[in-house]
Formats: C-alpha cells, structure tokens, sequence
C-alpha cells in the first residue's frame, strides 16, 4: 500500500511512476484525430492511446495544470459536494491538482475501484490525504477502505471520467471494457432528475468530430480539457 501524496499519479508503491515516451510532436495531433475518426473504434482508441502515452512529464505537468483551472470554473464542479475522480493509467491527463483543489474546497471525493460483487462493475470508495492505496487487479491504484464506507454511483453529484476519445455530442470512447456504462446504466432510466452528472475529461486532441455510439453508451453532460470546456449536445 502507498499514501495519498499531493501528486496523485507519481506515487505507485513508493515509486516515481514513468511516463512512456514516444517523440510525436504534440502540433500535430489535433489533424491526426480528425483523419482517424472515420477508423474502426478498436484502431481508433489504439492511435489515441499511443498519442498520449507519448506525451513528455513537462507536457503531462503543463496539460494538468491547465485543466485544473478549466475544472475549477465550471459551475457542476463548484456546486458538487461529492465528487469522484480518477487515478490516471496509460497517459490520460491528470487530475490529482484538482484533488487537492476540492480537498481544500472542503468536497468529499471518491476513486473508482473494482466491485467484487459484479462483472465490470464500478463502486466508488473515499479519497484522503491520509488514504492508503493498493493495487487493482490491472495495476491501478484504489483506496483500501472498508465496505460500508463504499458508495454507488447514484450516491455521488459529479463524475470526472477519463476518456480515448470523445466527442461534443456526448459519446465517449473508453478503454473498451465497458465499466463506467455498466455502473451507470441506471441514467438511462432518468428523464428529470439525473444524478450524479458525467463530465469526461482529456487532452484536447482527443476529441474528435464524431464518434460512432452504440444504445448502451452513457452519454457525457459535458467535455473539459487543458484548454477548453463545452456542454455537450445530442447529435
């Protein structure tokens, strides 16, 4: 198990955690994505995948920042109370300054972890400064924390939800495992009341035009990245 520190995605059992590198400049992205998205979803999320992955930690530091001050003008943000993030894996932007920016703002926050209770199912569990973390069956971190402390999406204002790639129409691209539509397919059942609200958060190259959606997705309430912010429209 490791401590919560103030740079969430850099403490990995007492270890630094390394960024892969890759050495495309990051100029280009943005017309890469506009060619790839006609590409099947399988090509397309492993394009995006390698694009972030090869992203510098000035680049990743500079990204984080930046989205941070995006997340903390957004009003779903400043009018949640409990919130959930994630830990990031694999290149996705991060959002640990935003962590430390709801802690202070007095938010509950929440990491996703595995729930043992259901195929590809999401709980939510407390995150603290004084949280200790141990590692998931795919080597992301969780907060070790007993069962009742545990929360179900419904219970929560706010979701931050990492992405591949997503779009303005609210359709989003994920690793491909289907764990957050599974852990949120009760929203489809909301037509007036809807909680918690869903904001997918990325490098801004990863949005595209159009993605290709399917009747399970769970739509995104809204998109923020390192340089940007936008509700998101049914297409």
């Amino acid at each position: 198990m490791c401590p919560v520190g103030p740079h969430l995605n850099r403490l990995v059992q007492g270890k630094r955690v390394s960024r892969h590198r890759w050495g495309a400049p990051p100029t280009i992205l943005p017309q890469i994505t506009q060619i790839i998205v006609m590409q099947p979803k399988a090509n397309l999320r492993k394009t995006l995948r390698q694009h972030r992955q090869a992203l510098g930690d000035a680049e990743q530091d500079e990204a984080a920042q930046k989205l941070a001050a995006q997340i903390n003008r957004h009003p779903l943000f400043r009018c949640s109370r409990h919130v959930a993030i994630y830990y990031p894996n694999d290149g996705e932007i991060d959002p640990s300054i935003i962590l430390n920016t709801a802690w202070r703002q007095k938010k509950h926050c929440y990491l996703p972890i595995l729930w043992p209770l259901g195929k590809n199912l999401l709980r939510f569990a407390p995150i603290t400064p004084k949280s200790q973390l141990a590692l998931n069956r795919f080597g992301i971190p969780e907060p070790a924390t007993t069962s009742r402390e545990i929360k179900s999406a419904h219970h929560l204002d706010l979701i931050l939800l990492p992405l591949v790639a997503a779009d303005r129409h609210g359709n989003r691209l994920g690793m491909g495992g289907g764990f957050y539509d599974k852990s949120l397919a009760f929203l489809h059942r909301r037509r007036i009341w809807k909680q918690p609200h869903i904001i997918g958060i990325a490098h801004d190259f990863q949005i595209v035009d159009n993605l290709p959606s399917d009747p399970w997705d769970v739509r995104l309430d809204a998109l923020i990245t390192d340089t940007r912010s936008f509700n998101c429209t049914p297409g």
